[in-house]
């Protein structure tokens, strides 16, 4: 059984975990946030949580139905680790990029956290020098004029006044704070968003990476943890490290990488070397490593699950340390990443389910009751 594989594995790592701050502090006296992260650190070699993009909000021919979930459908259980978008909510809008209603997406991450699951939030926001362009828009810089002292930065100023709006009601109706994983800029090594590479010096996307995270903490957000994921383009540590704002602006130092998944052989063993790559360096600064974002869209290999994404994170000792795995979402049959049922794939998704370090969500509230 799972469980008894999880208390084996974790009763010797749980003291190690409190290193994130002082092993005197009282319990009463941790934030979310810290007991968060403590207990990712102790899944650090010994499991991994198994994520999905929007898994209760929407899937194959359903919407917004009660505890539907289509990883449920599948496999029997919920994932443990679940993702929202918030693009769309600097502009006011009620619904999302994917047209989730944000006090839809407010409540299924309430109950996320209630039922022990773990919620992280990406931000696709629009341009803060032309409102009307999408992330995707790549036909103008937009990064230098929103910075402080930048011509668009008050715009900018604005648009996270509503991010920082929706965090301070991602509470209990009892006012509990739900703790969160927050990623936002990510995969700036590409070119497909304005913040990305072709636009963006380094320097001016650490500096906006850490003014977006300095001005939550003074906005009075303090209950989350930050995942800081480039996309594949790196090959070394310093490579990787470009972008990244500093260790005291980060917790979970996360991957971004759907090419190599589907690329072949060489493709599969570049995957691996960055997993090693992001993991290496999350043991060096006491953090912990996350493949934020993979899959394969409509998986036309059926064994995709245990043979690349499963043989990927059990590959060697460094990539057994990913502490979470998450595929993005399944719109409709045009774009999903999730077997239904009846997919050809989905025998193979169970049997990558079920390996005792891959934890849903049962799974990981069976190690969070016994640890």
């Amino acid at each position: 059984m799972k469980i008894a594989y999880i208390i084996l594995s974790f009763s010797i790592l749980f003291s190690a975990a409190c290193a994130h701050k002082s092993v005197q502090a009282k319990e009463s006296e941790k934030s979310s946030a810290d007991v968060l992260f403590e207990n990712l650190k102790a899944l650090v070699g010994k499991a991994t949580l198994f994520g999905h993009q929007d898994d209760l909000a929407y899937g194959i021919g359903w919407k917004y139905v009660e505890g539907e979930s289509d990883v449920k459908r599948t496999a029997g259980d919920y994932p443990a680790l679940f993702g929202w978008e918030l693009g769309g909510i600097e502009l006011g809008n009620p619904v999302n990029l994917d047209s989730v209603p944000f006090h839809k997406m407010r409540e299924f991450a309430v109950w996320v956290h209630q039922n022990g699951g773990v919620n992280t939030f990406s931000w696709h926001p629009f341009s803060a020098v032309d409102e009307s362009k999408s992330s995707w828009v790549v036909d103008e810089v937009v990064v230098r004029h929103i910075l402080p002292g930048g011509s668009h930065h008050e715009v900018f100023i604005r648009h996270l006044d509503k991010l920082v709006g929706f965090f301070k009601e991602l509470k209990t109706d009892d006012d509990e704070m739900v703790p969160f994983i927050f990623r936002p800029w990510h995969e700036m090594d590409g070119g497909w968003f304005w913040w990305g590479v072709d636009l963006t010096t380094p320097e001016e996307m650490i500096a906006l990476f850490r003014f977006t995270i300095e001005y939550m903490h003074e906005s009075g957000i303090t209950n989350f943890l930050v995942a800081y994921s480039p996309d594949r383009h790196f090959n070394n540590e310093a490579e990787y490290l470009t972008w990244y704002p500093g260790d005291d602006m980060v917790d979970v130092i996360g991957v971004d990488n759907y090419y190599d998944m589907r690329s072949g052989e060489q493709g599969f063993q570049d995957a691996i070397r960055k997993l090693e790559i992001v993991t290496r360096y999350a043991e060096k600064t006491g953090k912990v490593a996350a493949f934020t974002e993979t899959g394969l869209d409509r998986i036309p290999d059926a064994n995709w699950y245990t043979s690349k994404l499963g043989a990927a994170l059990n590959a060697n000792e460094w990539t057994r340390k990913i502490v979470y795995a998450m595929v993005w979402r399944n719109h409709d049959l045009t774009h999903f990443y999730v077997p239904y049922p009846e997919h050809p794939a989905a025998n193979d998704f169970r049997s990558f389910l079920n390996q005792d370090h891959i934890l849903l969500l049962s799974d990981w509230n069976n190690y969070l009751g016994n640890k």
